[in-house]
């Protein structure tokens, strides 16, 4: 009778355990412009993340990021425009920024729980 409720009491400390733990936020770009584009991803506070070379028609690897207010802003290849959006992130969720495929470019976000 101890062995079970020992057994028992280890399975909802498990349980238990799981369900807390948070997985931090990751975000990525995705390129469906028709140009190459740089992002700049601008935390609330910290340092700012720059990726650059975004091919058309392709996405970056995610990246774990901390839970705050981002701004992203694109320099498309052979653009005027430099469309902005601003964006939070929070845990337990991944984030795709988008550039467009419109005239002109306009960036838009994604998310998605993990």
């Amino acid at each position: 009778m101890k062995r079970i409720f020992a057994s028992m009491a280890l399975c909802a400390v498990l349980l238990l355990a799981q369900g807390c733990s948070e997985e931090a936020p990751s975000l990525r770009v995705r390129n469906d412009y028709s140009k190459k584009t740089n992002v700049q991803l601008k935390p609330a506070a910290g340092n700012t993340i720059n990726i650059n070379d975004v091919a058309p028609n392709t996405s970056t690897a995610y990246q774990d990021v901390s839970e705050t207010t981002f701004t992203a802003t694109a320099s498309v290849q052979g653009e005027n425009t430099a469309p902005t959006v601003t964006f939070g992130t929070k845990n337990d969720y991944r984030y795709t920024v988008v550039l467009t495929n419109t005239n002109p470019p306009e960036l838009k976000v994604e998310s998605e729980e993990r």
